[in-house]
């Protein structure tokens, strides 16, 4: 990838209803080539897929709960039961298997308390935890699904040329 590349991948993840005319003018392309190396990142999977991406307020679920698990067993059964059980569950958004003194962190989203308390019961039947610890976001201040681009991921074309 290059900083074409890099750049295509910062106007998609900031708007991906640009028009490819649009896109291929701004990254200094004509459109057909424009298309082709969308279509080449979305192929090797550095573009996964293209969604809306929709206020929770506006849908009902405006209540985040960010929820920590200690695992009741450290077994491969286990884990399973558990990665099965939270992928099927709606209201998970993100799930985190973690380093240090919890094993997993959800990002759930729910309408209230009254829906958290039915989810985390849900939650606790999956498979035994040893602690499960709720905490409840009062404000989002930012939110981006915008990943930044690491420089090192992309290579310089004008330096290759330079090699050449």
């Amino acid at each position: 990838m290059d900083e074409i590349d890099r750049r295509l991948l910062e106007l998609l993840q900031d708007d991906a209803t640009l028009s490819i005319a649009d896109m291929a003018d701004r990254v200094g392309l004509s459109p057909t080539p424009c298309w082709k190396r969308i279509q080449k990142l979305e192929a090797k999977r550095v573009i996964t897929r293209r969604v809306a991406v929709v206020d929770p307020e506006h849908v009902g679920v405006g209540l985040s709960v960010l929820v920590s698990v200690e695992a009741g067993e450290h077994t491969p059964e286990w884990l399973h039961r558990f990665s099965i059980g939270v992928a099927r569950m709606a209201e998970v958004m993100e799930v985190y298997r973690m380093a240090g003194d919890v094993d997993y962190v959800l990002r759930v989203a729910v309408a209230d308390m009254a829906e958290y308390d039915a989810f985390y019961k849900r939650l606790i039947a999956l498979a035994p935890m040893k602690n499960v610890t709720s905490r409840f976001a009062m404000e989002r201040i930012k939110h981006t699904t915008a990943y930044p681009l690491h420089p090192r991921a992309f290579r310089d074309r004008r330096a290759a040329a330079e090699e050449e």
